[in-house]
C-alpha cells in the first residue's frame, strides 16, 4: 500500500503565503517524479509545478516568480512554497507521486486526496 497525504492549506489574504506538503509513505521502492495540481470550482484540474528526482522543476506560467517546489534529500517529500498568493489561486491543490513500490516493475501515479486552499480578504 502507498499513501500520499497533503498538509498545509488553509485561508490567507491575498499577497499572504501559504507552503504546503506532501509525504509519500508505504511499501516504496523509488519516488520518481512528484507535482502539484490545483483544480478551482468549475474548471479543469492543472499543473501547478513539478519535479523530477534528479530536481528538474517546472512551473505553470501563472505561478513562475511566486511559487516555489522543492524535495528532501530522502525523495519521499514534496513541498510548495506559494507567495504573493491571489484569489486566482484559490482551488484546491493535489499532491501527485509517480511511485515504483516493490511488487511493480515501473512508477505508477499516485494522488493524495488534496488540500484547500483559499484566499480572501
Amino acid at each position: 500500500q502507498v499513501q500520499v497525504m497533503e498538509s498545509g492549506g488553509g485561508l490567507v489574504q491575498p499577497g499572504g503565503s501559504l507552503r504546503l506538503s506532501c509525504a509519500a509513505s508505504g511499501a516504496i521502492l523509488r519516488v520518481n517524479g512528484m507535482g502539484w495540481y490545483r483544480q478551482a470550482a468549475g474548471k479543469e484540474r492543472e499543473l501547478v509545478a513539478d519535479i523530477t528526482r534528479d530536481g528538474i522543476t517546472t512551473y505553470a506560467d501563472s505561478v513562475k516568480g511566486r511559487f516555489t517546489i522543492s524535495r528532501d534529500s530522502a525523495k519521499s517529500t514534496v513541498n510548495l512554497q506559494m507567495n504573493s498568493l491571489s484569489p486566482e489561486d484559490t482551488a484546491v491543490y493535489y499532491c501527485n507521486a509517480n511511485i515504483q513500490t516493490y511488487y511493480t516493475s515501473r512508477g505508477m501515479d499516485y494522488w493524495g486526496k488534496g488540500t484547500q486552499v483559499t484566499v480572501s480578504s
